[in-house]
């Protein structure tokens, strides 16, 4: 997959938005243990409800270990957007958990950013965590102490304050109690340590809805859910300051993939290991029915060269455990100057 990135403009104040542009057309795609904790008291997940089949999205992800391709330009411009944040930081990381997700494209690409040292991959996927363990040879750049867990990160199973960074490179959104996993990562971080995460936001294959939902009503007569809910930017913040993390950031990338067809799209889906897991899903989708999402995506939204758009929206989530070197805000009521003294002073006396 060849990728053509470019620069969006700032969309606001708080939030920096970014649009991608990739394309296959050129290249088709052939596609330890010590004890959890968990976010409720009697150690049963906090959340009530189950949106997602995580049994099934952890067969998912064992198809996609091997039907992942070398290289997926998509993947990797996140997980290196995500890496950079890591970057940017100008302390050392020695011990850093990755969480599901991207872990090859991750790894791949971490170089020697962070100062990392002893890296744990860690995935539901045991076929997921053997190719990471199979191409581990092929990483030459820095000499990093790998190991490889089994796990769940709806009940991470490492010891509060063990590491230093957590790294999830789409991979959370998955999860059935989202806020519970990040509140279990942020009691996994050592004090100072730091989150870096990435997610699928709610405009994410809005064109594959679109074309879904009129199929659906024109062969079927109304509509069952094909396509996971997934947290809008609003919600982004909300999460990292429910979890109890400090300096909590958020910025949106969008990303648009080109595709011959409506099929290499789906193929590239389930390569990434990112198709419907809802518990409450129609097992069967009816022949006619996808066809005609097929034929009604590439009548509305196809390009000029005959290749269709898939818009993949990623949220970048960063947020630290607190510590007592970390700048805080003033108390209410602390503050020595007036406003009204900052206007006259300084206001144009309007």
């Amino acid at each position: 997959m060849t990728g053509l990135l470019s620069m969006y403009q700032r969309s606001s104040l708080s939030l920096w938005r970014r649009r991608t542009t990739l394309t296959t057309t050129n290249e088709p795609y052939r596609i330890l243990l010590s004890g959890s904790f968990s976010t409720d008291p009697d150690g049963n997940q906090s959340s009530k409800v189950n949106i997602f089949d995580r049994q099934l999205k952890r067969k998912q992800r064992d198809r996609a270990a091997w039907l992942m391709g070398p290289n997926d330009s998509f993947v990797d411009a996140v997980a290196e957007n995500l890496l950079d944040r890591l970057e940017d930081c100008k302390k050392s990381f020695p011990t850093a958990l990755c969480l599901g997700g991207s872990l090859e494209a991750v790894r791949r690409l971490l170089g020697g950013r962070g100062g990392i040292e002893k890296l744990i991959m860690m995935d539901t996927s045991y076929d997921m965590i053997k190719l990471c363990k199979d191409t581990e040879k092929d990483v030459h750049n820095e000499n990093i102490e790998t190991s490889y867990l089994v796990g769940d990160e709806e009940f991470l199973p490492l010891k509060e304050s063990s590491v230093d960074v957590v790294l999830s490179c789409l991979g959370l959104h998955w999860t059935n109690d989202l806020p519970g996993s990040m509140i279990q990562c942020r009691l996994a971080l050592k004090p100072d340590g730091i989150f870096l995460g990435a997610i699928l936001g709610g405009e994410t294959l809005k064109e594959l809805r679109i074309a879904c939902t009129v199929a659906q009503m024109e062969r079927e007569g109304g509509i069952s859910p094909r396509i996971s809910p997934l947290a809008q930017v609003r919600d982004a913040g909300n999460l990292l300051s429910r979890a109890g993390f400090a300096l909590p950031g958020v910025d949106v990338d969008e990303y648009v993939v080109k595709y011959r067809s409506a099929l290499e799209l789906i193929e590239h889906l389930r390569s990434m290991g990112e198709t419907n897991a809802l518990l409450q899903r129609n097992n069967m989708l009816n022949r006619e029915t996808a066809l005609a999402t097929a034929a009604i995506y590439d009548s509305m939204f196809a390009a000029e060269d005959g290749t269709i758009p898939a818009t993949f929206q990623v949220i970048f989530m960063t947020g630290w455990r607190e510590h007592s070197s970390q700048q805080k805000a003033k108390r209410r009521g602390s503050a020595t100057v007036s406003f009204k003294d900052i206007q006259k002073k300084f206001g144009n006396g309007n």
